[in-house]
Order: C-alpha cells, then structure tokens, then sequence
C-alpha cells in the first residue's frame, strides 16, 4: 500500500471532525473522488497534528 492512500483519508476524517467541533458554521464535503469542498475558516495547525499521527494509528 502507498503512503497517499491513508494520508488522504486522514486528510478528510481530520478537517470533518475540525468542522464538527467548531463554534462557526461551515462544512467539510468529500463527494467527488479526489476533491474536497471546505466552506468555512479552520485552523490548519490542529489538522496537522492529527494527520501526522494518523498514520502511525493516533487518535
């Protein structure tokens, strides 16, 4: 398996649940294969930490 596989999924799972546990109203949508639809303001640093640890099997 390559990396890009489990680092795009991590990438997905990552921003829906920064949306989820934002105050701010926006949405993270994964309909069309290989693109994202993002509609609000998330801070990038607390996506990368998750990602990061993904695939190694962290939280």
């Amino acid at each position: 398996m390559d990396i890009q596989t489990p680092l795009a999924a991590a990438i997905v799972v990552e921003l829906k649940c920064r949306a989820e546990a934002s105050e701010q109203d926006h949405r993270v949508e994964a309909g069309e294969p290989g693109y994202l639809t993002i509609d609000g303001r998330i801070n990038r640093g607390e996506p990368i930490m998750g990602i990061e640890g993904a695939p190694a099997g962290g939280p």
